[in-house]
């Protein structure tokens, strides 16, 4: 395994010699340790970036090179859960992949090759008005997510878009097999009825269909939330696009959305809970819409996305420095809760929802919101805690306060780490998401502005 683990010696270096020393001297020790630090702050970001692209690389569902829902490690897993394929983990994991291109973990060759396998099995996958299911046998076929939910997922097909379309944008100028895989992404995104969603044309999207089940399940989808994208790829669609109204009716409550509130001295810019008084969600809700949509310089009438998603970042970081709980480990070395494993099964954790468990995908994939705070928590990890690591990079959760952890991952919390340090590293998924045309098409249909939206200087 290509792990980079660090020497003692660089703590060495970074506590410097005893003695005095001459303000020459002293500025020079100090630029080494600056150096050191930032030197071993790389080897852990290429590390992490190795392990879990490797997720979704060696550890990807063999038939059809999707993401794998889960892989536990101990063998344990609950029914036929090992061969599930995830649609929405597999949309962050055509960007980890991506990821293992530019980082030289596997070759452009090797990455197309991946890519030609898995645009194939989509176009021949059960689908629902262009919507795949939230699960996906090895055969194509849909699996229930639960009793109802067996036909279009249109949020985790917003995921899987959003993959799609940084790999089309990657490979569309390239050789003509590359240009191939490009056209045969659009046909997957053009073929996705974003507009039936609507349940015969109300101003919101809901989130299922089934054929058998109808609208039953009953989920429109408004307030904030992880899926902004869904309501920005469903504006931007070149063949079932919807009109502005359901975005600023249902998704944003007629401006009730921008009700804000202020906790740990920060403004949380949007309302996160439509019924309830919980002032922010989980980090999850910063990092999936985000992955190729650039908040940098980010607004619309309801406020400004860097400073939504930083805000919402940082509170989970000084909420976890104040410790109300007063729970073992939480501190500036080890914070960020999300939607993970937890001690009884999956749990939803955020500040008011807290359990002592640590996601370590909630810090590293604020990496873009708060560089410092997240490298300060991945050191932490692989310098103090190299014991909840693994073949896939850090286990899905943890908690020190009840000496607990098991050797599992999900794709869906693997998948933002690399995707999101990259952004951090080089900015590769804002930029090219962002330059798709069709993509700002839609941004300014629902009132976006961006300085990455070339559309808007014409």
């Amino acid at each position: 395994m290509r792990l980079i683990m660090l020497p003692l010696a660089i703590a060495a270096l970074l506590i410097g010699c005893n003695g005095q020393k001459t303000k020459e001297e002293a500025k020079k020790t100090s630029e080494i340790n600056t150096d050191s630090l930032a030197n071993a702050d790389k080897a852990l970001l290429d590390s992490v970036q190795y392990q879990t692209f490797n997720y979704f690389w060696d550890g990807a569902e063999p038939v059809s090179g999707l993401a794998r829902e889960r892989i536990h490690l101990d063998g344990i897993y609950p029914n036929h859960d090992k061969d599930i394929i995830t649609t929405g983990g597999s949309g962050f994991g055509l960007m980890a992949i991506l990821v293992g291109v530019e980082r030289d973990f596997i070759s452009r060759e090797e990455a197309l090759e991946r890519y030609e396998r898995i645009v194939d099995f989509l176009e021949k996958a059960d689908r629902f008005h262009g919507a795949w299911p939230h699960w996906l046998l090895p055969s194509g076929k849909v699996t229930p997510f639960s009793k109802k939910d067996n036909g279009g997922d249109l949020v985790e097909t917003a995921f899987l878009v959003q993959g799609l379309l940084t790999v089309q944008a990657y490979f569309k100028d390239g050789n003509e097999r590359e240009q191939q895989l490009a056209e045969k992404i659009q046909e997957l995104w053009e073929g996705v009825e974003w507009d039936w969603y609507t349940k015969n044309g109300e101003d919101v999207l809901y989130w299922h269909w089934s054929p058998e089940y109808q609208w039953e399940m009953n989920f429109p989808v408004g307030g904030y939330n992880e899926a902004l994208i869904m309501y920005i790829l469903a504006a931007a669609s070149p063949t079932h696009s919807i009109d502005k109204s359901v975005y600023e009716k249902g998704w944003a409550l007629d401006g009730q959305i921008a009700k804000d509130t202020t906790y740990y001295g920060l403004e949380t810019e949007l309302n996160h809970y439509e019924h309830s008084d919980a002032p922010v969600g989980p980090l999850f809700w910063a990092h999936y819409s985000y992955l190729g949509l650039n908040p940098k310089g980010l607004k619309d009438q309801f406020g400004n996305y860097w400073k939504l998603n930083q805000n919402h970042a940082m509170i989970h970081y000084k909420y976890a420095v104040d410790n109300p709980k007063d729970y073992e480990g939480y501190g500036e070395d080890c914070w960020g809760l999300t939607s993970s494993y937890s001690i009884k099964g999956y749990a939803g954790h955020r500040p008011g929802e807290d359990l002592g468990v640590i996601s370590p995908t909630a810090a590293l994939s604020s990496m873009p919101y708060t560089p410092e705070e997240s490298k300060q928590f991945l050191r932490f990890m692989y310098n103090e805690q190299d014991s909840l690591i693994g073949k896939y990079g850090p286990y899905d959760a943890f908690s020190l306060e009840d000496d607990w952890y098991l050797p599992r991952y999900l794709a869906i919390d693997q998948g933002p780490i690399p995707v999101m340090i990259e952004n951090y590293r080089s900015g590769l998924f804002w930029k090219l998401f962002m330059d798709n045309e069709e993509v700002q098409n839609g941004l300014m249909k629902l009132g976006f502005e961006s300085p990455n939206m070339e559309l808007t200087n014409d």
